[in-house]
């Protein structure tokens, strides 16, 4: 699908540039730059196995866009249109790639006001607002809490004697062919880090947004309540109906997203941050958690 394709908005002045950005490894991450003119920007991060070409992260950019705000997608290392050998694990490189993203646009003088995630970027993000404090609105889309879950699903239940045994496990698909190797070391990586940590390292002047589908067929709304518990300054979208990619529910996933974003605009840094709150979409409650 072209990005004409994808909810391209009906008036923009905006250009789309491809722009490539080195990471700490020598490699060529490659975006595109929705170039409105404006100081402010925000960063959106894909998933796995996914790229920045992806629905969720096009539509949300050409949202940004619609509301005159610049915004870059790209894809990491090992995916899309980057440099790199793909790899199953990689979360702190990716937040890595993501560094090497946000200094260069503030190379640039560019007023980084977001970080956008979703799914396995949504983790990208969290884990870059616990080791950084220069971007202070984060959100999490649809983002894995329980790393240990969901990999028996995809590498079988003696996935560990496996590895062991072989040093890797070639994931197939149902005709037989190969779509990626996990190497021990890019399990390891997965089942070393620490979410629970690194969501009580974020500090409190960070406000980070979760959004979650209610029919996530991959991250189970569960993984979202556990995020609320343990960020300090954190509120939390629960969007009814809604699957992984928000397939039917791309324009009520910007407008939270672009909502949340436009408010820390405005906020003064030094007021103290609201508590952690929870809402869910249609019927709007909040709560503590």
């Amino acid at each position: 699908m072209t990005e004409k394709q994808q909810n391209q908005p009906h008036k923009s002045a905006a250009e789309h540039k491809r722009v490539t950005i080195q990471n700490s490894h020598g490699e060529k991450l490659v975006g595109i730059l929705h170039e409105t003119g404006s100081p402010e920007l925000v960063i959106i991060c894909h998933g796995f196995r996914s790229s920045k070409d992806r629905i969720p992260m096009v539509n949300l950019a050409f949202a940004f866009e619609r509301e005159g705000i610049s915004a870059f997608r790209f894809d990491f290392a090992g995916n899309g249109d980057s440099e790199g050998s793909f790899q199953y694990g990689n979360y702190r490189r990716e937040a890595e790639d993501l560094r090497a993203v946000v200094e260069h646009f503030q190379r640039e003088q560019r007023h980084i006001v977001a970080v956008i995630g979703h799914s396995k970027g949504g983790n990208a993000v969290l884990l870059y607002a616990s080791r950084y404090n220069d971007i202070h609105t984060i959100v999490n889309i649809a983002g894995r809490f329980n790393l240990k879950r969901g990999i028996e699903g995809r590498l079988g239940k003696d996935f560990l004697e496996k590895i062991e045994q072989y040093g890797f496990i070639d994931v197939k698909n149902r005709k037989g062919k190969t779509e990626y190797r996990v190497t021990k070391e890019s399990l390891l990586d997965r089942l070393a880090t620490d979410t629970r940590a690194a969501c009580q390292a974020i500090p409190q002047s960070c406000r980070v947004l979760t959004v979650h589908g209610t029919v996530d067929e991959f991250v189970p709304v569960e993984d979202a309540i556990e995020f609320a518990k343990h960020i300090p300054n954190h509120n939390l979208r629960i969007v009814e109906g809604a699957d992984h990619e928000y397939t039917k529910y791309q324009s009520e996933l910007a407008s939270i997203v672009l909502n949340f974003v436009k408010t820390g605009l405005y906020q003064d840094e030094s007021l103290p941050k609201p508590l952690s709150s929870c809402c869910r979409t249609k019927n709007c409650i909040d709560s503590r958690l």
